[in-house]
């Protein structure tokens, strides 16, 4: 049984809201950061990513940048930026990305259900980036990038959503990249109980995307628990900032491979190894996305081909019958010798929403060929979570991304 609990945000002013709101902290890297602070200096990012307000041979990590991001954040809270909201409540966040709507529950997970399997995990963790936001989030005295969960669909939910999406929003606005973003606010005591008893008959939560967070939410609390060994679980560090989605409004997209030789092998090589393992067809100089679960496309020496493994090698495990997995174990590892993709410099990794012509572009850049993915399901992903295991590295996309900066949760108030 869930526990999902309302809380009392922390929020932009609303003439502010479409200015903080920003994407996630790691969606940049370092340059791309400063630059965007210097274009939008009181976008969230700021705060996110503090090292921007510091000359670059300043670590990232350096004590100095946790600091500035909590002076950041509280000097944004008094000067009116930000604004309180005395009650706890449940939030609706909607974000809508070319007429696709995806509506969410802004709230507080329990640090308990994530420990004990409520709240599933599908991905590993690296302990230097948990740590960083361990320490953003510990300085702060906040969780100000919320987790991205699932769930799957509940009809009471849905009611008391549809009936509040039908009022005027508190926030409604479009950012730079076309998304839109509409909150709601749940405040009526009867609706909150509603919401809260619908997710304590919710067997299972699923981390769909920002399994960093989570982590350095939880090692955080798990701190604040021992610096108050009386605690009582009702305080505010037991929790961590999430917007719960159901799971027939999620999309994930393909998330491709390129890779940047050809392990020794001619063009000829590589296309018997493929053969060998798979119904293997040309399609010429026209891209062409996988169209169903099984099938690949691969872009070698200028030309496009699509393929499907052989039946008898595919699999009915959660895991090793994914596209992903199939891939690695087929080809990628015994053609390229790529054992490990975590760690291998020869593979890269490009996010499907930027479409197929960019595999094209990195072809004749810096790589030698190129795969793209049909996209892994909700339901595989489920599947996997479910069953203990993890997914492969880099098996999911999600879009659009939640933004930072729109729902800051407190730890001590």
């Amino acid at each position: 049984m869930a526990t999902v609990r309302p809380f009392a945000a922390i929020r932009p002013r609303v003439d502010m809201a479409q200015t903080i709101a920003a994407l996630p902290y790691d969606v940049y890297n370092r340059a791309e950061a400063e630059a965007h602070v210097r274009k939008f200096p009181h976008s969230f990012l700021a705060i996110d990513r503090a090292e921007t307000q510091f000359p670059s041979d300043v670590s990232e990590y350096d004590p100095r940048v946790y600091q500035k991001a909590h002076d950041m954040l509280w000097e944004w809270v008094s000067d009116g930026s930000f604004v309180r909201d005395d009650k706890s409540y449940y939030y609706i966040y909607e974000e809508n990305m070319d007429g696709r709507a995806q509506t969410g529950i802004v709230a507080c997970a329990s640090i308990d259900d994530y420990e004990n399997g409520v709240i599933k995990k599908h991905e590993n963790t690296r302990a230097e980036k948990e740590q960083d936001r361990i320490n953003h989030v510990d300085a702060c005295n906040a969780q100000t990038g919320p987790i991205f969960l699932a769930y799957r669909r509940n009809n009471t939910i849905e009611d008391v959503v549809r009936r509040h999406k039908s009022e005027k929003p508190v926030y409604d606005f479009t950012t730079l990249d076309g998304i839109s973003h509409r909150v709601w606010i749940i405040s009526e005591p009867e609706d909150i109980e509603t919401i809260r008893n619908a997710f304590a008959g919710i067997d299972s939560i699923y981390i769909a995307d920002g399994h960093h967070r989570a982590a350095s939410a939880v090692k955080v609390g798990e701190k604040r628990r021992a610096e108050h060994p009386g605690y009582t679980g009702d305080e505010e560090f037991n929790y961590f900032l999430s917007v719960l989605f159901p799971d027939e409004q999620l999309k994930i997209f393909d998330y491709n491979r390129v890779l940047k030789t050809l392990n020794g092998h001619d063009v000829m090589d590589v296309l018997s190894s493929v053969k060998e393992v798979a119904d293997l067809r040309r399609q010429g100089r026209a891209p062409i996305k996988p169209q169903f679960k099984g099938s690949f496309s691969m872009y070698l020496d200028d030309t496009w081909y699509n393929f499907a493994f052989k039946q008898s090698l595919r699999s009915s495990d959660p895991v090793d019958g994914l596209d992903v997995s199939l891939l690695q174990n087929l080809i990628l590892d015994p053609v390229f010798g790529i054992k490990d993709p975590k760690t291998d410099k020869n593979i890269d990794f490009v996010g499907g929403i930027r479409g197929l012509k960019e595999l094209e572009r990195r072809c004749h850049e810096d790589c030698k060929v190129a795969f793209a993915m049909y996209p892994t399901s909700i339901s595989e992903l489920f599947a996997v979570a479910d069953a203990g295991r993890l997914m492969p590295p880099k098996s999911t996309w999600f879009e659009p991304k939640l933004r930072s900066g729109l729902f800051i949760h407190e730890l001590d108030r």
